[in-house]
């Protein structure tokens, strides 16, 4: 599976665009789309599930046309929206059963047994009886994401999937999601949490205002920021010194002061060192760079 991206554009009326000459090529396996909020994301993700159609440019899926063979295209897809909701009347395994009949799958015996399956694959099988609207936000997600793999899609996009759950929720949702990209598939998790891309994602695009600012591995990202993070022991006046000047990743107190972690060239006579970036380091060094570079150009 392949979805190749060219020269696309998503344009409003008032003239500002979503998308501005996005080139991107997704391969299989899992997929991290990252960028603030507002970085053209969810227009993306719109776009590819066919509920949104693109100004210009074209979307390849496996050499087809998503302006020529959308009924074929959404045969493939699994779609998991941020804004994902249930009805209120039905039980878990009533809505899963649902899903399944809007997904084609018309044999009741199959689709019970592919709805067991799921529910217990996305560990909501005790919760079957529950109410949907009255289980927990991590439950729903997973409920969710139930919905979106029901009917064995080879193409799954997810937006904005862990906001709102708790880490260890968080953390089960991205073993799910990595669990499943094992198989002959595409997953593409749109997210501005960058923890979800650096626990799961072998490849990766970063977006902002609409552009695609980097695409590649995120030890390629990474590797843009080495040299540019600092750990700084701090006293509390320099730390408020230090809040004002660059851009802080953490900060842990000490005896008398702070430890911060900064992203910056140099760090001005401040008493620090070096240490190795991670990916949310690389992400703040690229995005400040990258505005920069907007800004005066």
């Amino acid at each position: 599976m392949q979805i190749k991206i060219e020269n696309l554009n998503k344009v409003y009326r008032n003239g500002n665009y979503a998308l501005k000459n996005l080139n991107l090529e997704i391969p299989n396996g899992m997929f991290g789309l990252l960028g603030p909020n507002g970085a053209g994301k969810s227009t993306l993700m719109r776009i590819l599930v066919t509920l949104m159609k693109p100004s210009s440019g074209r979307v390849l899926v496996n050499d087809l046309d998503l302006a020529k063979n959308r009924r074929e295209i959404r045969a493939m897809l699994g779609y998991l929206p941020q804004d994902f909701s249930f009805f209120s009347k039905l039980k878990t395994y009533e809505f899963l059963d649902y899903a399944a009949r809007l997904a084609g799958m018309k044999n009741s015996a199959a689709r019970k047994s592919a709805v067991e399956q799921m529910l217990e694959e996305v560990g909501l099988f005790e919760a079957r009886d529950r109410n949907a609207n009255k289980l927990s936000g991590g439950m729903k997600r997973r409920l969710g994401i139930a919905q979106a793999l029901i009917n064995n899609p080879k193409i799954i996009i997810v937006d904005e999937p862990t906001t709102g759950l708790d880490p260890e929720e968080r953390i089960r949702f991205r073993n799910l999601l990595s669990n499943i990209s094992t198989r002959d598939v595409i997953i593409i998790l749109s997210t501005h949490i960058v923890g979800d891309i650096s626990s799961t994602c072998d490849d990766m695009a970063l977006l902002n205002k609409g552009e695609l600012a980097f695409a590649g591995s995120p030890e390629e990202l990474i590797k843009k920021a080495e040299g540019n993070v600092w750990l700084i022991s701090a006293t509390e006046a320099e730390y408020m010194e230090i809040n004002e000047k660059y851009p802080v990743i953490s900060t842990i107190p000490t005896d008398g002061g702070w430890e911060v972690q900064v992203v910056a060239p140099e760090i001005n006579g401040y008493y620090g060192r070096q240490i190795e970036p991670n990916l949310e380091h690389a992400y703040v060094h690229f995005m400040e760079n990258k505005l920069n570079q907007w800004s005066n150009s």
